[in-house]
């Protein structure tokens, strides 16, 4: 589901937004507003998916109203003038719709917008997928999809890593652990983790991944083996 709000001076114009945003049952229009002011007062409470924005306002043009916002939802401009087309795309506008709009023109923009939201949510959840870590000389993005396995040493980590030299940070092995989602990693002894989907194999208390064996803590055997169940265990 979209959020959105409708500006435009022309209460025929929003009328017409409200009517198609209806017939689409992915959009959900949330208010509709003639003055920037108001918009801008109910979107400081209310933040919002996508604006459906009239260029021409009187008191500001649209385009310097979604400029100044405090945060930058999707935008998709409405206005009876093309002149405006380029700067409007210079500001990562999802659409450009040229009134009079039909229905097709506008269900084709929502479409993009749709897209456009996936795309920031897939890229959301692949940043939400990595562990932001501190080293000596700064901070280190770390995907999880590429960890094999964490060493504990001391106060120091060394994390292993698929086709990449081990990252060593100090911190520990509880603090890792909270930041890693609980049912692909596994506390397997008290100086390892391992990546449940990077275990090649289980034989007698010891882990294989990647050529190396880890050992299985007797304190860890229970849980260990209540997630792993590939029938490799012997």
């Amino acid at each position: 589901m979209i959020n959105v709000i409708a500006l435009d001076d022309e209460p025929p114009a929003l009328e017409i937004v409200e009517a198609f945003c209806k017939r689409l049952d992915n959009v959900q229009l949330q208010a509709r507003f003639t003055k920037t002011s108001e918009a801008l007062q109910w979107l400081d409470e209310n933040p919002v998916d996508l604006i459906l924005l009239d260029i021409n306002m009187p008191s500001i043009s649209g385009i310097d109203f979604y400029k100044n916002l405090p945060y930058t939802p999707m935008v998709i401009f409405l206005t009876s003038y093309s002149d405006y087309a380029v700067e409007s795309y210079n500001v990562n506008a999802v659409d450009y719709l040229l009134k009079p709009f039909t229905f097709e023109r506008f269900r084709q923009a929502m479409e993009k917008a749709e897209a456009q939201q996936q795309r920031s949510r897939n890229t959301a959840s692949a940043q939400e997928k990595s562990l932001l870590l501190r080293l000596d000389y700064g901070l280190v993005k770390i995907p999880m999809a590429d960890i094999l396995f964490i060493e504990g040493l001391d106060n120091y980590m060394k994390i292993h890593l698929d086709k990449q030299k081990p990252v060593t940070v100090r911190t520990t092995l509880k603090t890792l652990m909270d930041k890693l989602p609980p049912n692909e990693f596994v506390r397997v002894h008290r100086s390892y983790i391992v990546a449940l989907s990077r275990v090649e194999g289980v034989r007698k208390k010891t882990i294989t991944i990647a050529g190396e064996e880890i050992p299985i803590g007797n304190s860890y055997e229970e849980n260990f083996n209540s997630l792993f169940k590939p029938g490799t265990t012997d």
